[in-house]
């Protein structure tokens, strides 16, 4: 049995795991590289396998950096299914599609901006991501699914995002049955929305995420504190509007219930709630649908903003006109927008308007890959170039890492303490390469675990 790491391994993104045996090739994840001059050459280099020989693809939640190359996996000749949660299947309609719209339209614009050369044509297209659809197989949790005669998988709840899935799988070969576990990106408990992360008690092999494997993320009390302050001094003294880039999933949701948690204890003044991604209004919508599998707190607060439907201002920006007039707020908006690391979508446009703003906040609430324009703003960039213009870094950035939908080192470290026993090895991936070295020796100086080990893009091992 063969393992080969294809992405998110030393590095964040590009999440895609390949498992060979003998009559099988079963691929685990096919994500999009994102960040950085190195993401495009990754994106749109051949496969490191035939697509038309893959048996089946799983995959683990509707993240971008998890699901988006499925459109080019089938375009290059993959005719198999993808399984994934009912949930995960009703945001990638949503998701791919919004990616190729993207890429489309970003590919017109380096078009117009360039007087010479032609630009690369996007990754893929929206009749693509289109066709992409009919191969999603929805699954359930907890429910045993057999996709090939040598294979048996169980989706358990990641408590990522709503439908985010480690997977365990059971391989046999010759007569041996061998238990896998991939843990997807696994979430931070007791946060709000989602569930904790089912526990796992076995596995001879498991891969395991390490975004946050080097640090502690701050207390919920702290982060709604410090989220408390930010809007307060921005709307109160500064007079200014608060900018949020957040994934269009998950985290939109989760600020937006925050935000009324926070006025209807009455620490936030009233504003005008804008969220500016037609994406997120989508996924808001899905999140709705899928309310079973939410936390149960989620519930309390969906009752009481049918009660106060008009209190509090929220307000859900589709046209593409209306995106353009929140420009011209000067105060009182809390505007969340996409993409969540600044790199694309409507969000560059509320910075290239607010960041040189002093009365302005931005207020960064997630991840921020190596290369994003995010990450460039958080390092402490004074100037960052936005659709090619430079734009002056002037607004108040504040930097909220308690909201992570990533477990941290505490919390990645008892999910793994479940195990009965250790697993043979234990593949350390989706983390910068330092931040996953710190978590393997972690991993070992504190669980005992043997085993350890923190793969390279590429690199194959065998089981």
């Amino acid at each position: 049995m063969k393992l080969t790491f294809l992405g998110a391994a030393g590095e964040v993104t590009g999440s895609s795991f390949l498992l060979e045996t003998d009559g099988l090739r079963l691929l685990v994840d096919c994500g999009m590289f994102q960040g950085g001059r190195e993401a495009d050459p990754k994106n749109y280099a051949r496969f490191a396998f035939d697509p038309a020989t893959i048996d089946c693809v799983l995959l683990t939640h509707a993240h971008i950096d998890h699901s988006g190359l499925l459109p080019r996996l089938v375009s290059a000749g993959y005719r198999g299914p993808v399984y994934a949660t009912a949930a995960t299947c009703d945001l990638l309609e949503v998701m791919l599609i919004d990616s190729a719209h993207i890429q489309e339209k970003e590919m017109e614009w380096k078009q117009k901006s360039r007087k010479r050369g032609n630009s690369r044509p996007p990754l893929y297209t929206v009749a693509e991501a289109t066709r992409t659809l009919h191969s999603l197989k929805p699954v359930e949790y907890g429910v045993e699914l057999q996709p090939h005669k040598n294979v048996r998988c169980i989706f358990r709840d990641a408590g990522h995002i709503i439908g985010a899935a480690i997977i365990e799988l059971w391989i046999t070969v010759h007569g041996r049955t061998r238990k896998i576990v991939f843990s997807g990106d696994i979430g931070q408990p007791c946060r709000p929305l989602v569930r904790d992360p089912a526990a796992i008690t076995e596995a001879e092999v498991l891969v395991v995420e390490s975004t946050y494997g080097n640090r502690l993320h701050k207390t919920m009390d702290q982060t709604l504190a410090e989220l408390e302050h930010a809007v307060t001094d921005t709307l109160g003294r500064k007079k200014g509007n608060v900018i949020i880039p957040a994934f269009a999933v998950g985290r939109t949701q989760e600020i937006l219930y925050l935000l009324v948690e926070l006025y209807r204890k009455g620490r936030l003044p009233e504003m005008d709630i804008y969220v500016d991604s037609p994406m997120a209004t989508k996924a808001t919508e899905i999140t709705a649908r899928h309310w079973a599998l939410l936390d149960k707190d989620a519930a309390a607060m969906l009752q009481w903003l049918k009660r106060h439907r008009g209190q509090l201002k929220v307000h859900f920006v589709q046209d593409v006109l209306e995106s353009t007039a929140l420009q011209n707020i000067r105060h009182g908006a809390v505007i969340i927008s996409a993409s969540g690391m600044c790199n694309a979508g409507r969000i560059k446009h509320h910075l290239k308007t607010n960041l040189r703003r002093r009365d302005s906040t931005l207020l960064i609430v997630g991840f921020q890959a190596a290369g994003t324009l995010g990450r460039r703003i958080v390092d402490g960039a004074r100037s960052v170039r936005i659709f090619g213009i430079p734009v002056p870094v002037r607004a108040d950035v504040y930097t909220i890492n308690g909201l992570s939908a990533h477990a941290d080192q505490k919390a990645l470290l008892a999910w793994m303490g479940h195990f009965k026993k250790p697993p043979a090895r234990t593949f350390i991936v989706h983390g910068e390469e330092s931040v996953s070295a710190i978590f393997a020796d972690a991993i070992r100086d504190r669980l005992g675990w043997k085993g350890v080990e923190t793969p390279s893009r590429g690199n194959s091992v065998m089981l």
